[in-house]
């Protein structure tokens, strides 16, 4: 699994890299790498730690459904660690809206660097093209889930972790790259 991870990331990086390089225009570098090293860093640490381990627990200590079955079905683990802890409705319901949120975030900067893209580079594209371009995203992916259900889901996974080791190369020079960017902008404060 953590192979898949890993190419997942690498394979939404260059997607990722357009829109916070576009988000973060006339930020410092320092505020850059605060907001998009350290704190999400830090809050996957704290969320891994704390619900990773009441997961651990309730499955060491046979509580709930995942102590009494183990993981059955994995898209429901995180529901199933939250049944046994207190206003687990409340905290059910703020994690639909958070996954709700990711969702149409993600979707959101997809479509913005896709019209980007295609709008040959330009910042401020029309905004009929990023909604079409939105909407076919949303259709592919609706299209995909209908017609294939979870067999198109995996080989979706897997095509990511397909493209994800030729991409890995072009990132390493985009890092070559980066850093000489920054020794020269620095030589230029000199």
């Amino acid at each position: 699994w953590t192979v898949f991870y890993w190419a997942w990331w690498v394979s939404w990086s260059p997607f990722v890299g357009m829109f916070i390089a576009r988000v973060s225009k006339g930020r410092t570098v320092r505020e850059f790498l605060f907001a998009v090293i350290v704190i999400p860093t830090l809050v996957t640490l704290v969320w891994m730690s704390v619900f990773g381990g009441i997961a651990l627990d309730q499955v060491v200590n046979k509580v709930g459904e995942l102590g009494a079955n183990g993981l059955t079905d994995i898209s429901l683990t995180l529901f199933h660690v939250y049944d046994v802890l207190p206003y687990s409705s409340v905290i059910s319901i703020l994690s639909i809206v958070l996954i709700l949120v990711f969702f149409i975030t993600s979707s959101d900067s997809g479509s913005l660097v896709i019209d980007s893209i295609t709008a040959g580079g330009k910042i401020d594209a029309p905004v009929p093209q990023r909604i079409f371009w939105a909407c076919i995203e949303g259709s592919i992916a609706a299209v995909m889930l209908w017609v294939g259900g979870k067999e198109a889901l995996q080989a979706l996974q897997s095509g990511v972790v397909a493209t994800g080791l030729p991409f890995t190369f072009v990132l390493l020079l985009m890092c070559v790259s980066l850093v000489k960017g920054l020794r020269t902008e620095l030589s230029a404060y000199r």
